[in-house]
């Protein structure tokens, strides 16, 4: 019911706020220009959609070849006076960006989208209800499986508390947005849920999907991992060794089997050229952090605030990986690996948004959340800041 509740009022207040604010454009933090695209113009639920919401939906209406998409030559590069970009089916040697987003969510949003034909929307339209849609219900999963891993050392009111701080986050508005936010935490969560109750089969399917929706989801091996080599299922025979070792493997063979596909040499080829995003990137990562403190110590207002933001869920998220270290040593290592996924990724963006996926970090709060002082007033103070948060992504202003 607090799931339903929330999905009622985000849904709402989206629809509400656009009606009585508007923000003066351009936003000027990090001169960002939002393109003009079919998909993000669509007038249906438009306050949802914004950013890498247009790829999502191209993929899931179109095709990853979507000549309404921007794409890129092989020999695109930033540090030129003028980008050139090209287009699909018109131009050789020509990358759609739509292959930088993994094909899973697109895929529901295609198949939750079909019985909509019934209806009087747009192809666009369908899409997108279907995609807002597939979050909400993969943010449901997520709050059944903070519940269910904190309810063990936390009770039933400690279980409702970590699902209802992940609401509330300030970046949670994103589980309600066109974004992968909702759909892979619902996966991955319950994967590591289902890991905690020995659920073999049904935490390595989870697994599966969450690399196929997100790159980072190859992370839950190292859980599994954890977790097969402490219950030492080898001295049971070999049998039950075998099975829950390539379960305990599942995700990292999901990648390998991905990274054989044409999907993959795309994928690198537009995250290096246009998104400058790489995998343990240590001395880009450390430039552009080293930029950004700068931002946050001596720049104008809005980099202030913005970067003040990513730093406070870094560390949040770090301490509560080392706070719950020993208790649950497999929910921290993961924890903590995805936050360093992240940061060392090469850009110094949009790690609010990206913490989301360290369940320690609301497990932590719920145990905090036991003091009604820290409670009040931590959920005040997420309360603003989402408040803010959504309001900014409404109008297409930078937020991560």
């Amino acid at each position: 019911m607090i799931w339903v509740g929330w999905a009622i009022i985000m849904i709402a207040f989206q629809h509400w706020v656009v009606m009585r604010v508007e923000l003066k454009s351009p936003d000027h933090f990090l001169d960002p220009a939002q393109p003009r695209s079919p998909y993000l113009d669509d007038p249906f639920m438009n306050s949802h959609i914004s950013w890498d919401s247009e790829f999502y939906l191209s993929i899931a209406t179109v095709g990853y070849d979507d000549p309404a998409v921007r794409a890129i030559p092989s020999n695109f590069e930033w540090n030129t006076d003028q980008q050139t970009y090209c287009t699909i089916g018109t131009d050789t040697g020509c990358t759609s960006l739509n292959y930088a987003f993994f094909p899973f969510y697109p895929l529901l949003i295609r198949l939750f989208a079909y019985p909509l034909h019934l209806t009087n929307l747009t192809t666009i339209a369908r899409s997108i209800f279907a995609a807002i849609t597939l979050s909400l219900l993969g943010t449901l999963g997520a709050m059944l499986a903070l519940y269910f891993m904190a309810r063990s050392s936390l009770g039933e009111d400690g279980g409702v508390r970590a699902a209802f701080y992940l609401l509330i986050f300030p970046s949670s508005f994103f589980l309600a947005q066109v974004y992968t936010e909702g759909l892979f935490l619902g996966l991955t969560f319950g994967a590591l849920a289902l890991l905690l109750s020995r659920r073999w089969v049904w935490s390595a399917l989870l697994a599966i999907l969450a690399v196929w929706t997100r790159p980072g989801g190859a992370i839950l091996v190292l859980p599994m991992v954890m977790v097969w080599w402490v219950d030492k299922p080898w001295k049971e025979g070999w049998k039950p060794a075998l099975l829950h070792g390539l379960a305990a493997l599942s995700p990292a063979i999901s990648y390998g089997l991905w990274s054989l596909t044409p999907l993959a040499y795309k994928f690198h080829m537009v995250e290096d050229h246009y998104f400058d995003r790489g995998l343990l990137a240590i001395g880009p990562s450390l430039h552009a952090w080293g930029k950004a403190f700068n931002m946050l110590i001596s720049g104008d207002s809005p980099f202030k605030f913005y970067y003040g933001l990513e730093f406070l869920s870094v560390a949040l998220a770090v301490l509560a990986c080392f706070w719950l270290l020993r208790e649950r040593p497999e929910l921290s290592a993961y924890s903590l690996a995805m936050v360093a996924f992240a940061f060392t990724s090469g850009i110094a963006q949009s790690m609010i948004r990206y913490m989301l996926v360290a369940p320690v970090m609301f497990l932590v709060l719920a145990r905090w959340g036991k003091n009604p002082v820290f409670d009040r007033i931590c959920t005040l103070l997420c309360i603003l800041l989402l408040g803010l948060e959504v309001l900014l992504f409404s109008f297409d202003f930078w937020v991560g």
